[in-house]
């Protein structure tokens, strides 16, 4: 028995899932939680709320999870390493199952360099391997890292993420089975952009039959602008934007048609996906751009949402 959350029985069902993403405010306005979610409710089968992204101190994710509760949405709570020892975490995942949470995505975090508290001190006690273990004994074996019993189990279904385009390429897959092995249930790739290069770790995951040892959702982020694909291009670790999506956003002198195009590319990456072996789903991540959504899931065929 797992957590039995809607994500999980959307993908236990063979449905082609569909998550979003909300990143929470930099205050404690609720309210924007709140309009984002509006773009998710009936587009989603359930919501990311990060951790402190790229290392900025924000809303926490169980908080931005609760509401979205309240809102008849479910969350998928980001958890990362970078800011809690093993003490903090098995006590934030009590916590967030005791508020109705039922799916974590584990993560390492971005390092505290990249954000605007670059002389914060990291934790790290567990990397993100060594946490979807722990949440996985946790749940399955109902006890604490230390060997204590959990009279109470958090059901929990357990995501991580997976990034296609890192290097070494080699490594990528062998990751992806050491994750498998400690426990994960579910994964959420980074953005996909080089569908050549994804194709051929796909094709290298299916060789080990990992696709039927987890649930794979490829991840989506539309471009606004040619500037901003080549601005990731040039920054963003771990993420390449082959030169005919730039040159097809650079066509349009027109920011809006370069937004449409980029919406258009996010809809085609869409229809690709569905078309690979081994795909469970996809996971939109419409950066300061969720009023989008809508528009992408039903152009690209994935209304309405199965309600199971």
């Amino acid at each position: 028995m797992k957590a039995g959350s809607n994500l999980e029985k959307v993908l236990m069902a063979g449905k082609f899932a569909v998550t979003g993403e909300v990143g929470p405010p930099k205050s404690v306005d609720i309210e924007i939680v709140k309009k984002k979610a509006q773009y998710m409710l009936g587009n989603v089968d359930a919501v990311n709320l990060t951790d402190n992204q790229t290392a900025i101190v924000r809303l926490s994710s169980i908080a931005a999870g609760k509401i979205m509760l309240e809102l008849d949405l479910e969350p998928v709570i980001q958890m990362v390493v970078r800011d809690r020892n093993r003490i903090a975490i098995q006590s934030d995942i009590l916590g967030a199952a005791a508020l109705g949470i039922k799916n974590i995505l584990c993560l390492s975090g971005d390092h505290q360099c990249f954000g605007n508290h670059p002389t914060s001190k990291n934790v790290y006690d567990i990397d993100s391997i060594q946490f979807i273990q722990a949440l996985k004994n946790m749940r399955d074996e109902k006890k604490f890292i230390n060997g204590d019993e959990i009279k109470v189990e958090p059901r929990m279904f357990i995501g991580a993420a997976a990034n296609p385009f890192a290097t070494p390429f080699d490594y990528r897959v062998k990751r992806l089975s050491k994750k498998i092995k400690a426990g994960v249930d579910f994964i959420q790739t980074q953005c996909i952009y080089d569908m050549e290069r994804f194709e051929k770790w796909m094709a290298e995951a299916r060789k080990l039959g990992l696709p039927e040892q987890v649930y794979i959702l490829g991840g989506v982020t539309p471009l606004k602008s040619a500037r901003a694909a080549k601005f990731i291009n040039n920054n963003v670790s771990g993420i390449t934007i082959p030169k005919e999506i730039i040159d097809r956003l650079s066509k349009y002198d027109d920011p809006d048609e370069q937004k449409a195009e980029g919406i258009n590319q996010a809809v085609e990456t869409i229809e690709h996906l569905q078309s690979i072996e081994g795909i469970s789903g996809v996971h939109i991540m419409a950066i300061a751009w969720e009023s989008k959504v809508p528009e992408i899931v039903e152009r690209a065929g994935l209304l309405p949402r199965p309600e199971i």
